[in-house]
């Protein structure tokens, strides 16, 4: 048994509609305080993603941390040269989840399920507001452990997104520890 590491990341792209809600860094919405219910909704999907997703193992999960922070510089994506109207802005949610244990398999899938599941429950309580809400991207972000790593060596070094940076270390593919055996001939 391995210690296993995995950061997955998710964006919610909020509407003008949705920010104006927004007090500090935190949206009120009439269901309640939403980035603190999407780290609690975050977490429960981890747990739960064997029950979610076929042939996902349970596993005991010993660390698992949800960051929920608005980005600081973010553009919509350029779909039509037209100029944006007053009042059409929007900035993205930046929902990290990175979960670890000490085991014999991942925590690829409880990663991308935590961040997902946060995604969704943000869409959820802030859908009173507006139904303009997308939720652009769900991917991962760094893994560790096992055959292969993926990503940055260091999940914190991938965080510099979150200032609105743009982080080239995403690209990488994965990084295997050993040399692959060459593949037995069959008779």
């Amino acid at each position: 048994m391995t210690k296993r590491t995995a950061l997955a990341r998710s964006y919610v792209r909020l509407p003008s509609a949705v920010l104006g809600a927004l007090s500090g860094s935190e949206i009120a919405s009439p269901k309640g305080p939403v980035f603190a219910t999407a780290i609690v909704a975050g977490t429960m999907g981890v747990k739960k993603t064997s029950e979610l997703i076929p042939f996902c193992h349970p596993l005991p999960i010993e660390g698992c941390k949800i960051t929920i922070k608005m980005e600081e510089d973010a553009s919509p994506p350029a779909t039509t040269k037209k100029k944006k109207e007053a009042g059409d802005e929007s900035r993205r949610v930046v929902i990290d989840c990175e979960v670890s244990l000490h085991h014999k398999t991942g925590v690829e899938m409880e990663a991308l399920t935590g961040a997902s599941v946060a995604a969704l429950t943000i869409y959820d309580m802030c859908k009173a507001l507006s139904h303009d809400i997308v939720i652009e991207e769900t991917r991962l972000v760094t893994k560790t452990g096992g055959k292969s790593d993926y990503g940055s060596a260091t999940p914190a070094a991938s965080s510099s997104t979150r200032s609105g940076a743009t982080n080239t270390n995403n690209t990488s593919q994965p990084t295997p520890k050993r040399k692959a055996r060459a593949p037995s001939p069959k008779a």
